[in-house]
């Protein structure tokens, strides 16, 4: 192998071990999107897809591949009135590098949702939905709250 090669070879090793979240590791953290969110520590995941949510009561956990499957439960009928009702889901995704691309799919009906494209620690991007708000979002509505006189 040419010496040049043995480079680029080292380069794209270290580039890979780089990935914030590599196989084996825990999903962790806020990943966001347009109309759609994710939401994860090392316990458990919180999703947000338009104006639906689940959840995942477990640790999402990436394998060799870079894919994940869990499951969990999700309320497609989350507005305008949320009746609290969740269908058993299975949420699926896969990771490269700080993107993610991740479905839900209900295992009692035909319904499935996605797949949307998410970025670690990045905002969510949610539409017109009140029931999804970003951390952002949030922090700006509790400092206009404090700046009332």
């Amino acid at each position: 192998m040419r010496p040049g090669w043995r480079w680029l070879g080292l380069v794209l090793l270290a580039g890979c071990s780089s990935a914030p979240f590599p196989p084996g590791s825990v999903v962790a953290g806020t990943w966001g999107g347009n109309n759609a969110a994710l939401m994860a520590d090392d316990t458990s995941a919180h999703v947000h897809i338009a104006c639906t949510y689940g959840n995942v009561h477990q640790s999402v956990v990436i394998d060799p591949n870079g894919q994940f499957a869990v499951t969990g439960e999700y309320n497609v009928r989350a507005y305008p009135v949320d009746a609290g009702v969740f269908h058993p889901a299975r949420f699926t995704g896969a990771i490269i590098g700080r993107k993610m691309v991740l479905t839900v799919q209900l295992t009692d009906t035909a319904v499935t949702l996605g797949p949307v494209s998410l970025v670690f620690d990045q905002d969510p991007a949610m539409g017109p939905c009140p029931i999804c708000i970003g951390p952002r979002a949030r922090a700006e509505a509790a400092a206009r709250r404090l700046m009332v006189p």
